[in-house]
């Protein structure tokens, strides 16, 4: 009899403590940026994702801890059913669907509201950037417009790349639309213009990217070696 107590009481305190992980990771998380995951992502923040996913149905592989093509497929999917973009990423919009991550509140977002890089620093610049987008991405849809944007204000802030919006710019090779003259023939530019706004205003599709492309174009075998985040409409968007 004493046996049994003992392996009752032992089971409890597993399932308590099972419990109590459980909620820790599942439980709605306060903070001002959520982490990005996408493919090839690892860690505990893929193991919350992967253990929502499975509780609701959309995930049936193991809980590995590693974002691959089941997790991703698995987030398409629940990114689908709730209207939200299929972009296989999870980002602030699929962190507050899945219910683990909660936006603060308007007045904490304004205390670190972003603010433009000193490399986008006045009407010239903006003019630029606003061809430069115009002219890589007139036929994209807006976010990838937008996305373009986000990757030379991400360049300016990368220690691998020129620290000015015309360094980035003009860097050699850099942008096809400057080598070919294309940014000083566009016309269409009130799309681009709000692109970069948006963009200086801290929406970056691209979470953090700082090369894109085009995949149906020659590139440099090199590219394909970059950390690939995501595709938005014709373009590879990478690290």
């Amino acid at each position: 009899m004493g046996r049994k107590i003992v392996i009752v009481c032992i089971l409890l305190a597993v399932l308590a403590a099972s419990a109590l992980l459980d909620g820790r990771l599942l439980s709605p998380v306060k903070a001002q940026h959520p982490p990005a995951l996408f493919w090839g992502s690892r860690g505990s923040d893929v193991i919350t994702l992967q253990t929502r996913l499975q509780r609701w149905d959309y995930y049936d592989g193991p809980i590995s801890g590693i974002f691959g093509p089941e997790t991703s497929a698995a987030v398409r999917q629940f990114q689908r059913a709730n209207g939200l973009a299929v972009d296989g990423l999870v980002g602030p919009e699929t962190w507050a669907a899945l219910g683990i991550w909660t936006p603060p509140a308007r007045a904490e977002r304004d205390v670190d509201a972003y603010t433009p890089t000193t490399g986008v620093s006045n009407r010239d610049d903006l003019s630029l950037m606003t061809r430069v987008v115009a002219a890589e991405a007139g036929g994209e849809p807006y976010a990838g417009q937008v996305a373009v944007a986000a990757v030379i204000l991400n360049r300016i802030e990368s220690p691998s790349f020129p620290n000015s919006l015309a360094g980035v710019i003009y860097q050699p090779l850099a942008f096809e639309s400057v080598s070919n003259g294309l940014i000083w023939r566009v016309t269409e530019l009130d799309s681009a213009r709000r692109a970069v706004q948006d963009a200086m205003n801290g929406w970056d599709p691209t979470y953090g990217a700082i090369y894109f492309w085009n995949p149906a174009k020659p590139v440099n075998p090199w590219i394909w070696t970059r950390s690939i985040v995501t595709e938005i409409g014709r373009h590879v968007f990478a690290r």
